[in-house]
C-alpha cells in the first residue's frame, strides 16, 4: 500500500500495475503523447496523489522518469514553495502534450512563478512552452483572486501579440487566456471583450477565430449574468 513515505520507485512500480492498455489509444486521439503513457485516468492518479501526499524530492524523481502518469503525479505532489525557476524551466523543456502543460500550470501559479515565466515562455518558439504562458494566464485569472486586476490585464498585450500563432495548442491556450481574463470580473470583462472584438476583425485566421470565439462567450447571457452586466441592447 502506498503511503506518504513511499519512495519514487515504489510509486512508479504501483503505477505500472494500474496500466490500462485500451485507454492509451483513446488518449492519442485527444492529442496526448502516449509513447511513455500507462493509460491511467486522471481520477485514478488523483487517488494515488491523495495517498502519497506532497514530497518535493520525490516529485522531482517522478518527473525524471519521463512516464506520463509519473509526471502528472509530480505536478500534483510537488511542494509549490520549494519549486525554483530553474526547475520550472527544466520541466518546460520536457513538455510534450497540452495535458501535461495544463496540469503543471496550476503548480507554477501556486508557486507564484507566473510573473517571470509568462513573458519568457510567451516569447519561446516551442509550441508547448508558449502554450504554458497562456495556460498560466488563464489559471492566474481564475485562481489569483487577491492579485490586482491590473496584473492580469497587463498580460492582454501578449494575447494580442501571439494571437496569430496558428499552431493548434497555442491558439487554443491564447483563446482560453482571453476568455478567462474576461470572466474574472466586471472590471476585466470590458478590456478583454474589446481585445476579442479587435482580434475578430483581423485578417489572419487564428486571431479571427480566437476573437470570435471569445466574443461569443463573453457576450453570452451566462457570463453577463454572473458578472452582473447587462446584455447588449438591454
Amino acid at each position: 500500500m502506498l503511503a506518504p513515505s513511499s519512495p519514487a520507485d515504489a510509486v512508479i512500480a504501483h503505477l505500472k500495475t494500474l496500466r490500462v492498455e485500451k485507454n492509451i489509444a483513446g488518449m492519442a486521439r485527444f492529442g496526448i503523447e502516449t509513447a511513455a503513457a500507462l493509460g491511467i485516468s486522471n481520477p485514478d492518479l488523483k487517488r494515488v496523489a491523495r495517498l502519497i501526499k506532497r514530497d518535493h524530492d520525490r516529485a522531482l524523481t517522478l518527473w525524471k522518469s519521463g512516464i506520463r502518469e509519473a509526471r502528472l503525479l509530480a505536478a500534483l505532489t510537488a511542494e509549490p514553495q520549494k519549486l525554483t525557476l530553474e526547475t520550472a524551466r527544466q520541466w518546460a523543456g520536457d513538455f510534450n502534450s497540452w495535458e501535461l502543460v495544463d496540469s503543471v500550470a496550476d503548480l507554477f501559479v501556486n508557486a507564484r512563478l507566473e510573473a517571470p515565466l509568462i513573458p519568457q515562455f510567451a516569447a519561446d518558439q516551442r509550441e508547448f512552452v508558449r502554450r504554458m504562458a497562456f495556460s498560466m494566464i488563464a489559471v492566474s485569472a481564475v485562481h489569483l483572486k487577491k492579485e490586482p486586476d491590473e496584473t492580469i490585464l497587463a498580460w492582454l498585450p501578449l494575447v494580442e501579440a501571439h494571437a496569430g500563432d496558428d499552431r493548434n495548442f497555442v491558439k487554443k491556450a491564447v483563446n482560453w487566456a482571453l476568455r478567462q481574463t474576461g470572466k474574472r470580473n466586471a472590471r476585466c470583462h470590458g478590456p478583454a471583450l474589446s481585445m476579442a472584438h479587435a482580434l475578430a476583425a483581423r485578417q489572419d485566421r487564428s486571431a479571427r477565430w480566437i476573437g470570435k470565439d471569445a466574443v461569443r462567450e463573453l457576450t453570452g447571457s451566462a457570463v453577463l449574468r454572473k458578472l452582473g452586466l447587462q446584455p447588449p441592447g438591454a
